[in-house]
């Protein structure tokens, strides 16, 4: 028998129920077929709106406790300010009604929307107040960059509450990454990559240690890229500053979960974030993620699913 796995940081639901966030302008609930339709995307995985599958899924792969964070296919980037605002917080009171209903196994992870910082950082003090310090965010947007000074109202809030902030890549928009799944495939590591550069070297993490910074898909191919980056920070490539600490040492502030889907890059995500930062997520209820983790990382020794399962869990705020 394999151990429990203590927590699952990556795990998704929308709503117990679409018809609330049908209110909105392009978006609609089909309540026969439980589907969303969001700007004409209709979202066809059905368990996204059961949070009692989820439950059952926790159940079944022994699965203690997760934090649930919305999809990309909700994120609407293209929203004005104010109206991201509403969409953003329609989001996070469904999340925290289900969190609420099971709080033994549940906990929110509130989105934020990238695309408009200061909007994040109202989100991010309202939740304060509530005592909640727990988000996710899309690890970008076309013309976002997480170094931009925009965000540092936002980095302040989330240093001083120590705050976790997980970073998952939303939709792609190079049509290059069209066919072959591409988007997904391919588009969704890199994205995850370019925020953890800008991250890295603008200093953000070493300017504002006490955030937690977790990156999805076992940071996506930030791991592969991790000595190139070192080498440049080395040989000082233009537009680097060079008072910023080395990429590897600031990589050993993210933490990542395993969703590497093969153990040799797993190993690669380990020495580069550090055994300690490894975290285990599921990404359910997507087809894409672990939706059989102690099948699907049988492969790895009983003392690595030990630490992922339960060890690095408990470091956790």
């Amino acid at each position: 028998m394999t151990e429990n796995i203590r927590l699952d940081v990556h795990a998704h639901l929308v709503a117990s129920d679409g018809a609330s966030l049908s209110a909105f302008a392009g978006v609609n609930w089909d309540s026969s077929s439980r589907k969303l339709t969001v700007d004409g995307h209709t979202i066809g995985l059905t368990n996204l709106f059961k949070p009692g599958a989820l439950l059952a899924w926790m159940d079944e792969h022994r699965v203690e406790h997760a934090w649930i964070s919305v999809p990309p296919p909700v994120y609407r980037q293209q929203l004005a300010a104010d109206e991201a605002l509403r969409w953003a917080n329609a989001l996070n009171q469904e999340l925290t009604a289900i969190a609420r209903a099971q709080p033994a196994r549940f906990s929110p992870l509130l989105h934020l929307p990238v695309e408009h910082p200061e909007v994040a950082a109202q989100i991010v003090g309202a939740a304060q107040l509530a005592g909640q310090r727990r988000f996710a965010m899309a690890a970008g947007a076309p013309g976002c960059a997480l170094s931009a000074p925009a965000y540092d109202p936002l980095w302040t809030q989330l240093d001083a509450m120590k705050g976790f902030l997980f970073l998952h890549p939303g939709e792609g928009c190079d049509t290059r990454l069209d066919p072959f799944y591409l988007h997904n495939l391919l588009g969704n590591p890199v994205e995850t990559a370019i925020a953890a550069s800008h991250l890295v070297f603008s200093g953000v993490l070493e300017r504002y240690p006490g955030i937690q910074v977790c990156l999805a898909h076992a940071g996506g191919v930030t791991a592969a890229l991790a000595g190139r980056w070192n080498r440049g920070h080395g040989t000082a490539r233009p537009g680097l500053d060079l008072e910023k600490e080395p990429p590897l040492k600031a990589l050993r502030r993210f933490c990542v979960d395993c969703i590497s889907h093969d153990p040799a890059v797993l190993d690669l995500a380990t020495s580069v974030f550090g055994p300690g930062h490894i975290l285990f997520g599921s990404d359910w209820p997507f087809p894409m993620g672990l939706p059989n983790p102690h099948t699907q990382l049988a492969d790895l020794g009983s003392q690595v699913r030990k630490r992922i399962f339960c060890d690095n869990p408990e470091k956790l705020n």
